[in-house]
């Protein structure tokens, strides 16, 4: 099962302010440990909102809105992701825990949420069928 550990914004982040260099090497320490026990899949931050572009639907059927950053309610966005794949919701939680401040000084705060599986999607077999073989084909290959 994957999980994925979201880093809630704060002012700073959303300031850009970046992580003080003893945050960034206790934050890479955690994640060679979540490399070393085979359970990372991917860990990233994120910019500001201020460079974020947000699709909305207004209308159902309807024609796609982009709005420009910066957005408001920096605790309801995001800073950052880790994303592992652990053999239990209890062992998910175990590694949350674990995890450093995000952004130090107690301001930090993770969400934790399980990542929906292919087969939790749809009850088609012939639409799970390409669906799992489009997954098998993904790899991450940088763009020139």
């Amino acid at each position: 099962m994957r999980f994925m550990m979201i880093v809630k914004s704060t002012k700073d982040s959303e300031a850009g302010v970046m992580p003080s260099q003893e945050l960034f090497d206790a934050m890479a320490r955690y994640n060679e440990e979540l490399a070393r026990a085979g359970v990372l899949v991917a860990a990233e931050g994120l910019h500001p909102s201020s460079s974020a572009i947000r699709i909305s639907y207004p209308e159902p059927g309807g024609k796609a809105k982009v709005v420009d950053g910066p957005f408001t309610e920096a605790k309801e966005l995001i800073a950052g992701f880790t994303l592992i794949e652990v053999k239990s919701r209890v062992e998910a939680i175990e590694w949350a825990m674990r995890m450093p401040d995000p952004h130090g000084f107690g301001e930090g705060e993770v969400e934790l949420r399980q990542v929906l599986e292919a087969p939790e999607l749809t009850q088609d077999s012939e639409a799970l069928a390409k669906e799992l073989e489009m997954r098998a084909q993904v790899t991450r290959k940088p763009r020139s």
